[in-house]
């Protein structure tokens, strides 16, 4: 059975995917996991020392396996697709705790926000870093390489807000047909592009 530190983490990021942080008081946390608000100060100082930490659990999850698979010496094609497909199979599975991440982040206090930062850069630095490498020997077009990040990781993000676990199509599902979009959208290899002849 999870820790009480733990249930406040789940009841935290649940409340605030769905109702904001700045919609969450720590009243209504406490009675998600039914304990007292004082019990809640007793485990977290602040609500925003609770997101922040929910913050760095999600990224010190993910991160590492994220390195592994850019470390990987595989093409940079292959790369780019395990390395969406990690990063959105876990957004779906845990979408409490990554809305947190994608979403709720801004809302860290100065002492706070620094650390997520920096965090966040790393992350994106490790996709940013695939697709130059992509770029460098041919097979993906030569585009702004964190604009391409941007793009594929708010596409992969934005499948939080629809996805629905009882739905037809599973988190691996989905996660693999963003990342052969994304794929695709970024080869040198495809004939066309939207916008082509255009003038």
């Amino acid at each position: 059975m999870p820790d009480t530190a733990e249930r406040l983490r789940r009841a935290a990021a649940g409340l605030f995917r769905t109702k904001g942080f700045n919609g969450t008081s720590m009243q209504d946390i406490a009675d998600a996991v039914g304990i007292t608000k004082s019990s809640v100060y007793h485990h977290f100082p602040s609500k925003q020392a609770l997101l922040s930490e929910i913050i760095e659990l999600t990224m010190s999850q993910v991160t590492p396996r994220l390195q592994q698979v850019a470390e990987s010496g595989e093409p940079a094609s292959e790369r780019l697709h395990r390395a969406l497909v990690l990063h959105t199979t876990a957004a779906l599975i845990d979408r409490d705790y990554v809305a947190c991440f994608v979403e709720e982040g801004r809302y860290l206090a100065p002492e706070f926000m620094a650390t997520h930062l920096a965090k966040r850069d790393r992350y994106e630095r490790i996709f940013r870093e695939i697709l130059e490498d992509g770029i460098a020997c041919g097979e993906f077009l030569p585009e702004d390489p964190r604009l391409w990040t941007m793009a594929l990781l708010g596409m992969c993000n934005a499948a939080v807000r629809w996805y629905r676990p009882e739905g037809d199509r599973s988190a691996d599902v989905i996660a693999a047909h963003l990342a052969d979009l994304a794929v695709r959208g970024v080869s040198a290899s495809e004939p066309s592009r939207v916008g082509d002849g255009v003038r």
